[in-house]
């Protein structure tokens, strides 16, 4: 069966248990889990490959989580990755510092780590539909990522598990370019080597695949930069 992949997510927290339960419940419930005990560490991590979302604790070693945020969020590369700030700072004041320095939510400690859960998926709901089983739509296809089903003028359409994850990563975000490089670090992952011509073979059977009732080729190469959707 074609799946979506794993969205992953940065826990930078620098109390152990904190970060060792938070790591817990998130792998539970699907996620892939990256681990930083502080904000140099995490700034790190992002370089290596940015994350789906970010879980950030304020109260770091060396930098801050507040300054994290601001420098994540002020880089083109990582500016819409999302940001749940957790604090112990509940006043007013704090909380809309954080949220003007750019983060996204932000959660008050102690916390319940079943409420953070819920906002953890709120987020990626947000951007990245198709990691929480929603139904994605442009032009003519449809994607039901519950299902694992494509449907193209509800002709269903017959993917490969690569190409089913290429669709959906075109379709969570259509009109945006995407790189070879990016694309090998969302579908394939950033542990697996994989030739940067492999992306060009399965966008090709991608194509095919889209194509096999009939219809337009909705995939769009933009020479020296990659392919997009519409």
């Amino acid at each position: 069966m074609s799946t979506v992949e794993q969205p992953t997510v940065l826990i930078v927290e620098d109390e152990p248990a904190q970060r060792e339960v938070l790591a817990y419940n998130l792998e539970a419930e699907g996620f892939s889990v990256s681990r930083a005990e502080n904000g140099e560490e995490a700034l790190l991590l992002v370089d290596e490959g940015a994350p789906d979302i970010i879980v950030l604790d304020w109260m770091l070693p060396s930098v801050s989580g507040i300054e994290v945020c601001r420098r994540l969020k002020t880089r083109p590369d990582t500016r819409n990755v999302p940001i749940i700030m957790l604090s112990a700072r509940a006043e007013e004041v704090d909380r809309v510092r954080g949220l003007e320095t750019g983060a996204d939510d932000y959660v008050i400690k102690p916390y319940s780590v079943v409420e953070l859960m819920a906002r953890v998926r709120a987020q990626l709901r947000r951007t990245r539909p198709a990691s929480v089983g929603q139904r994605l739509e442009f032009e003519d296809i449809v994607l039901d990522a519950e299902t694992h089903k494509v449907f193209r003028s509800e002709n269903i359409l017959k993917l490969g598990p690569t190409e089913f994850r290429l669709l959906s990563t075109f379709m969570e975000k259509p009109g945006r370019v995407w790189s070879r490089e990016q694309l090998l670090d969302r579908v394939w992952g950033r542990d697996i080597y994989v030739d940067t011509r492999t992306v060009d073979v399965h966008i090709g059977r991608l194509r095919k695949a889209l194509c096999q009732h009939g219809g337009d080729d909705p995939v769009r190469t933009v020479r020296g930069a990659g392919y997009a959707l519409g």
